[in-house]
């Protein structure tokens, strides 16, 4: 009986082994749990450094052909949130958004920084109202199963959100904090 069982253990740690998936996942070096005057907004009555955040992904889903970003403010005292960043058309073959891509014009060739509801193209960093709390900072990377999403620089992130949601195979977020 003893042997048994250690068989059907021993089974079932070398099948759970084999058969794991890794899942797709984001992450980033320059944030922790909150966002700081680095990543602030510089304008619309913040003065921050407005320096789009270092971003990777790994574990891409199988058929995936592009990567979109976002950045969004689900607590934004709009009715609506607020999107900070929508970037879409992220070659597959890429993995990273470097520290500052999204301000200072580094991301990847064939990517497009679409207009943010600051009405600006690129980042624009977390700008909450003040005595508003903390607001949480929803950044997302999509494994699209197209290499073009068919949008451009000027499409409004309404817009292109209806187009990552009818493209994506997966997601990973994280979610940061921010108050002023």
């Amino acid at each position: 009986m003893k042997k048994l069982n250690l068989i059907l253990v021993l089974s079932l740690i070398f099948t759970t082994t084999i058969f794991a998936q890794k899942t797709f996942t984001l992450t980033s070096k320059d944030l922790g749990g909150e966002t700081t005057k680095v990543q602030e907004f510089n304008g619309f009555g913040c003065s921050g450094e407005n320096q789009s955040p270092q971003l990777s992904w790994k574990n891409a889903p199988e058929g995936t052909k592009s990567f979109a970003v976002t950045m969004y403010d689900p607590d934004a005292p709009t009715g609506s949130g607020f999107w900070h960043w929508v970037v879409v058309d992220i070659p597959a073959n890429v993995n990273e958004l470097v520290t500052g891509a999204g301000t200072k014009n580094l991301v990847p060739k064939g990517a497009v920084q679409s207009v943010t509801d600051f009405g600006i193209k690129g980042f624009g960093g977390p700008c909450p109202p003040v005595g508003h709390g903390f607001h949480q900072y929803i950044i997302t990377v999509y494994a699209l199963k197209t290499d073009k999403l068919g949008t451009d620089e000027n499409t409004n992130p309404a817009v292109v959100g209806f187009n990552l949601w009818n493209q994506t195979l997966a997601k990973a977020s994280i979610i940061v904090y921010y108050k002023r």
